[in-house]
C-alpha cells in the first residue's frame, strides 16, 4: 500500500496535482469498510472472530470467518458477540489485523 501511494505522489508532482488529495484518495480507495458479524471475543490474546462478507480491500473475494488480532485493545469492549460491524483491517507479516470497528448502523 505504502509503494502505491509513493508512487501515486511521485506521478503527481510530475503532474503538478497536489499529493495531499492523491495521498488521500488512495488511502481511501485502500481502506474499503467491511461488514460483518460478531461471532467471538478473545480479550485476552487481543483477537476477534468475525464473520464476514467479501473483503476486497484485504483480497478476500468469498464470505468467510476468520480470527484477527485488533490494532487496539480498547475495541473490544465496544462490541459483543452477536453484533453487526462494519470494521476496516490490514494485512502484516503477523496476519490481518483489525484497524478500525463500529456497530453497524
Amino acid at each position: 500500500m505504502n509503494r502505491i501511494i509513493n508512487i501515486t505522489a511521485a506521478l503527481a508532482l510530475t503532474l503538478g496535482v497536489s499529493t495531499a488529495a492523491v495521498t488521500t484518495a488512495a488511502l481511501a480507495a485502500g481502506a474499503a469498510a467491511i461488514s460483518g458479524e460478531v461471532k467471538k471475543i478473545d480479550e485476552g490474546t487481543g483477537k476477534i472472530t468475525l464473520k464476514h462478507g467479501p473483503a476486497k480491500s484485504l483480497g478476500m473475494d468469498d464470505p468467510m470467518t476468520m480470527v484477527y488480532r485488533v490494532k487496539d485493545p480498547a475495541m473490544l469492549k465496544q462490541v459483543k458477540v452477536g453484533d453487526k460491524v462494519t470494521f476496516e483491517a490490514e494485512e502484516a507479516a503477523s496476519g490481518y489485523t483489525v484497524t478500525k470497528m463500529e456497530k453497524a448502523k
